[in-house]
């Protein structure tokens, strides 16, 4: 595969001119020219243009880059390597750029023999992460993703399958699934609303990351925003932003793990004062700690929310018959800290 100059600039958002400059002074000279004339880019000159790239947004001159990279041997872990050492001498520029780069390494960057392709996409990437985020903020997100990856991907499937019945966003099973995605996401950005605020215009803004894997589509989003956006309308009525961001996350399975337990229990009319029926209150109880990172104040103003709010009843994760039944029994003499509201979920 061969690129002419015009696509190699559109593909990693650089000038033709620069790329012009850069092969007048020897830096980056393409590998071949058609027989019309045209510089035609091989793999192995887009991978020493990333080289380039990434030294020269740390500040090095021209000058210096070329001594550098002198040997035309480049591979990619030697290219990452070259430049770690030389960032690790300009600290303050160093430290975050260095911190991209083990990104792209680790993370981005899929094989030890990458292709044209994936040279390409890791320019632009890192020219479009880095207007959103710090490398260290970068880390932290990527690091956190399988987290939630293993529930994210099932979620987006059940999106997709709600759009296509045509359900209205404050439909229960659109505002359950927008139930899953918010806790999903702040769970992933470790509760940091401003993160999560910036991810999404970043989202927005930028197409070029809609081809991340597991991305949901434009027209997802949309409806998804759309559904979250009715959901704040109700949560904003009682909490503020920095108390959403207290919120801890409890895996769908443990949820499922209870209604299941519960609904056994009614399935054998178990009585409310029984053993049986005080572990599951405990359950629940553990379960609405963890949801509110053994807080109080907060655990009551959301038991408030879900009381008061029609719309949060109606995505409730546990069914009604299950929260009726918990409810019945928590208003009964229970163990301390267990007599309270299920509603919350």
């Amino acid at each position: 595969m061969r690129l002419k100059v015009g696509e190699l600039a559109r593909r990693t958002g650089l000038t033709v001119r620069t790329l012009h400059h850069y092969d007048e002074i020897g830096l980056l000279a393409p590998s071949e020219r058609s027989e019309s004339g045209y510089r035609l880019y091989s793999q192995a000159d887009v991978q020493r243009l990333h080289a380039i790239q990434a030294l020269r947004h740390m500040g090095l001159p021209l000058a210096h880059i070329g001594e550098l990279l002198g040997d035309d041997q480049l591979d990619p872990q030697r290219v990452l390597s070259q430049q770690i050492h030389a960032l690790d001498v300009q600290i303050q520029q160093a430290t975050e750029l260095r911190g991209r780069l083990a990104l792209m390494r680790d993370g981005m960057v899929a094989g030890s023999a990458p292709d044209m392709g994936n040279w390409l996409e890791t320019l632009s990437l890192m020219s479009t992460y880095g207007k959103y985020f710090s490398a260290a903020e970068l880390k932290r997100i990527f690091e956190r993703w399988p987290l939630i990856e293993g529930e994210w991907r099932p979620l987006i499937d059940q999106v997709d399958a709600a759009m296509r019945q045509g359900l209205p966003i404050d439909d229960p099973a659109v505002q359950k699934l927008t139930h899953r995605w918010m806790v999903l996401i702040l769970e992933w950005m470790g509760g940091d609303m401003d993160l999560l605020d910036r991810w999404g215009r970043m989202y927005r803004q930028e197409p070029s990351t809609h081809s991340i894997h597991s991305a949901p589509s434009g027209a997802m989003m949309v409806f998804v925003e759309q559904a979250i956006a009715l959901r704040m309308q109700a949560l904003e009525r009682h909490f503020t932003r920095a108390e959403m961001g207290l919120f801890g996350f409890v895996p769908l399975a443990h949820w499922q793990a209870l209604e299941g337990e519960v609904a056994a229990l009614l399935a054998r009319g178990e009585a409310l004062a029984s053993p049986a029926t005080h572990a599951a209150v405990a359950h629940w109880s553990r379960l609405m700690d963890r949801l509110c990172g053994n807080r109080p104040a907060l655990r009551a103003k959301l038991l408030h929310a879900w009381t008061t709010e029609p719309l949060l009843q109606s995505s409730a994760l546990l069914s009604p018959a299950v929260r009726a039944f918990i409810g019945h029994a928590a208003a009964l003499p229970q163990p301390p800290q267990i007599a309270l509201d299920p509603h919350a979920t």
